[in-house]
């Protein structure tokens, strides 16, 4: 039982160590997938006040591919999950799989979903960097800034 506890302990350590560590390198980076989750989970299970092996079982369903009780997927988590259904209906596989998922995520089909906040930044910047032409480490310098601001 301490066992679990030091190694839980040890791992948020280390995940927050190495976050530390890479906001001090670049200050633009955002937090992983990984990193939101964890931070959401953590949330989830002080709200709930949560403490030992209650927190522990739900720390362990929460960060797992399934998620907690509470997770609900993202719309591009919910677009993957279609497009992959899509892709095994037709048994689609290797190469002709790899295209169709492209094709399938990239798709805007007038489907009406509308774009989060992020990805209306990201538009932005890139119509802005397509009209100022820039290309390589010049683009990403110019992207970065658009980005973080």
């Amino acid at each position: 039982m301490i066992r679990a506890i030091v190694a839980i302990a040890a791992a948020f350590g280390f995940a927050l160590g190495a976050t530390a560590q890479e906001k001090d390198t670049s200050k633009d980076k955002q937090p992983t997938a990984q990193q939101e989750r964890m931070k959401s989970c953590n949330a989830q299970a002080s709200k709930k006040e949560l403490k030992g092996d209650e927190r522990k079982a739900f720390m362990s369903k929460c960060l797992s591919a399934k998620g907690g009780d509470d997770k609900e997927l993202t719309a591009q988590q919910k677009k993957m999950k279609s497009c992959n259904a899509q892709a095994s209906k037709k048994e689609l596989k290797g190469d002709d799989r790899k295209k169709f998922m492209s094709q399938c995520l990239k798709a805007d089909a007038g489907d009406g979903r509308e774009l989060t906040a992020q990805q209306e930044r990201m538009k932005s910047c890139n119509t802005e960097a397509n009209r100022r032409e820039l290309k390589g480490d010049k683009r990403r310098e110019f992207m970065s800034d658009c980005l973080s601001a």
